[in-house]
């Protein structure tokens, strides 16, 4: 386990000590704005390097105040994929209409970002690489707080004592388990099932998806630039969660194979192609829901804490603002009970109208029945004659405090 990019000087054995569980978006960005208010940040992540590529993210609203803080707007601008098209498709193939992509997601062009989910990641790790110590090929094991401190032991067997410990390691928290209890406590099944993985780029797309549907079921390719790999995802509505499958990579690709046995277009190649990718990712569509985002020492951020859903699309934009808010709790108070506290009372709001939108109409792009999915075809094709839509209002819903100065 060795540090990389640590910045020590004579003052750090004073300054408070936090730990940070992840390295995608919230946990960069939250050491970001800790170190800059004079804490000695350390980030731990299980994954021994940061990982590249990914599929597409959206960077919106309040959100994108939040990148152009801190710098990284400029490089994040010049990463936008720029997408020129989204065209809807039938069972058969068919076109049903072809939107612009800001129109069927409510972003506002120009002002909204769609970037590699590995490109983000890579911007705000070069924010800090060189003021935070990171300790990738390593995790959490234990947490044991006391009223002054945590002691942590990670797997690798070291043991180091923090002041305080944020989780911010994704849906499947481990810090989430260890502190508050298992995941069913606070995750809601939104009905869905969905795959992600890449494959060849045979059909000369560029900068543009193509999304195929019947009910219940929707494939879409996805080509974020001119190269020759194309994201691909396939979504199916599933009433229960299928858990025997979850960690089974197997079982896995036979239920999206089973699922999509005699699908029409161009689905019988992704199926194929989905069965030899070495990227599969494989999940159920999902939110966190939690009554409080802390307990003694320890908080919780992003995802970990309040995932909204890929249905939403508000995934990075929560973690980014999350992140912003705790940390600039924590900076304006001493005391972390008060800080988290404040911290909650920030975002709540935030959070709730931000994962409202799956019951506002969000997951109408992925209709279960015949009656749904000629509605939503008919919205499609009246927004092809109507102007662009303003952005929705949950995505630009907190209005940014300044950042508290440093101490």
């Amino acid at each position: 386990m060795t540090p990389t990019g640590l910045s020590m000087n004579v003052s750090t054995a004073a300054k408070r000590k936090v730990l940070i569980s992840g390295a995608s978006i919230s946990g960069p960005a939250l050491a970001y704005w800790l170190h800059r208010s004079g804490f000695a940040v350390t980030v731990v992540e299980k994954a021994d390097a940061l990982r590249a590529g990914g599929y597409p993210i959206d960077v919106r609203g309040t959100a994108t105040e939040v990148v152009r803080r801190m710098g990284i707007l400029p490089r994040l601008r010049d990463a936008h994929i720029d997408s020129t098209r989204c065209t809807f498709l039938h069972a058969d193939g068919s076109k049903v209409a072809s939107v612009s992509p800001s129109a069927v997601v409510g972003s506002v062009e120009g002002q909204d970002i769609e970037v590699r989910r590995g490109d983000l990641a890579a911007s705000l790790y070069a924010t800090v690489r060189d003021d935070v110590e990171f300790l990738f090929g390593d995790s959490i094991d234990t947490l044991d707080q006391s009223d002054q401190e945590v002691d942590v032991t990670f797997r690798s067997g070291q043991r180091r004592t923090f002041d305080l410990v944020v989780g911010a390691d994704g849906m499947h928290s481990h810090t989430r388990e260890s502190v508050f209890g298992p995941e069913e406590q606070f995750h809601r099944y939104l009905g869905y099932c969905f795959a992600i993985f890449t494959m060849p780029n045979t059909f000369g797309l560029s900068r543009e998806l193509m999304l195929w549907n019947t009910p219940g079921k929707a494939a879409a390719l996805y080509a974020v630039g001119d190269n020759d790999e194309l994201h691909a995802f396939l979504n199916f509505h599933q009433p229960q969660p299928p858990f025997d499958a979850l960690r089974n990579p197997g079982a896995q690709r036979d239920l999206i194979a089973t699922t999509f046995a005699g699908a029409g277009w161009e689905v019988p190649g992704m199926v194929d192609a989905m069965r030899d990718a070495d990227d599969l990712f494989f999940d159920t569509a999902g939110q966190i829901r939690m009554p409080h985002w802390s307990s003694g020492r320890v908080a919780l951020v992003g995802d970990a804490a309040y995932a909204p859903s890929f249905l939403t699309g508000q995934g990075s934009s929560l973690a980014l603002v999350g992140a912003y808010m705790l940390a600039n709790a924590l900076a304006t108070n001493r005391d972390h009970t008060a800080a988290f506290a404040a911290y909650e009372r920030g975002v709540r709001e935030f959070v709730t109208m931000n994962q409202a939108l799956v019951d506002t109409g969000a997951a109408t792009l992925f209709p279960t029945t015949a009656r749904a999915l000629e509605q939503r075809n008919k919205m499609l094709r009246d927004l092809v004659t109507m102007p662009s839509p303003t952005a929705r209002p949950a995505h630009s819903a907190l209005t940014l405090p300044e950042f508290a100065p440093v101490p």
